[in-house]
């Protein structure tokens, strides 16, 4: 039997505090982040691009205990102890302990990449083809005045499964991109460089791992075979979040929080854990 979706009604555990609902920044309607073309030889696909995911981490500002007040950064020379102001900051990279070759403005101009506000699609690839371990933020593309040309695009994509591999320019970096169709629209997903990425073989600790037992190799697959199902990202939370949020709201309310400390979870030897394991799950 497939199991139903709970809604998440007010009251619940998974409810928004309320003191989100101060907070009308969050309710705006995102702006672009950038303008340009899906250029594809001489067809070139106008839009604008969107974020595609929002931090809804909790941030605090830094204050002092004895009055409440938001504290200020300065910048500090650690030579002679003085507040340096912008003016008279450059840039500098460290090449060894203390010793820095200084960069100017010109100078980093001069290295920046190309920008003629085109993501340059070179080749297409299966889109289930690519390693998502190189995948770094996706952001939604939207027609900017050609719709036909999009629509045309997204279903091309969409019905061969494919999606467009390029280069991509954003303020001071290139990137390779995708282009992809998803849910209805067209997304620009940034990948990581190849030397960005650490290959776990690397690590010594991976070499001549052990052949795990017959017995427990067993046990570990049932325990995987019964817990195998479809991932719905719904039914997952930020707890964390949700419950400094609810501190948070009690805080203002004037209630006292009491904090309880968590128990330590128990530690049982390998086999024995896989054995009460499958028995749990075997009582679900």
């Amino acid at each position: 039997m497939k199991k139903e979706k709970k809604g998440v009604a007010a009251g619940t555990a998974t409810a928004e505090p309320k003191v989100e609902e101060a907070r009308p920044a969050e309710r705006k309607t995102p702006r672009p982040i950038w303008s340009g073309a899906v250029s594809i030889g001489l067809v070139n696909v106008p839009v604008k691009a969107y974020p595609m995911t929002r931090d809804l981490a909790v941030h605090f500002h830094l204050l002092h205990r004895k009055d409440g007040q938001p504290l200020r950064y300065e910048r500090v020379c650690t030579r002679d102890g003085v507040v340096v102001p912008w003016e008279e900051t450059v840039k500098g990279y460290e090449v060894r302990k203390n010793e820095f070759i200084v960069l100017e403005k010109e100078e980093l101009r001069a290295a920046l990449p190309e920008s003629d506000s085109r993501i340059r699609i070179d080749k297409f690839v299966h889109y289930l083809s690519l390693d998502p371990v190189y995948f770094e933020n996706s952001f939604v593309l939207v027609p900017d005045g050609v719709p036909d040309a999009y629509a045309l695009l997204f279903t091309v994509c969409q019905e061969l499964g494919e999606a467009g591999v390029g280069r991509f320019t954003m303020r001071t970096k290139e990137y390779p991109a995708v282009v992809h169709a998803y849910h209805g629209a067209l997304i620009l997903t940034t990948l990581r460089y190849a030397n960005e990425v650490i290959d776990p073989a690397s690590f010594g600790e991976l070499a001549g791992l052990a052949a795990p037992a017959g017995k427990q190799l067993d046990l570990a697959k049932k325990i995987i075979t019964d817990l195998t199902g479809e991932l719905d990202i719904s039914e997952y939370h930020d707890t964390y979040r949700e419950r400094v949020l609810a501190i948070i709201e009690k805080k203002r309310s004037g209630e006292t929080i009491r904090v309880e400390k968590p128990r330590a979870a128990e530690v049982k030897e390998l086999m024995a854990a896989l054995e009460e394991t499958v028995a749990k799950l075997g009582k679900q």
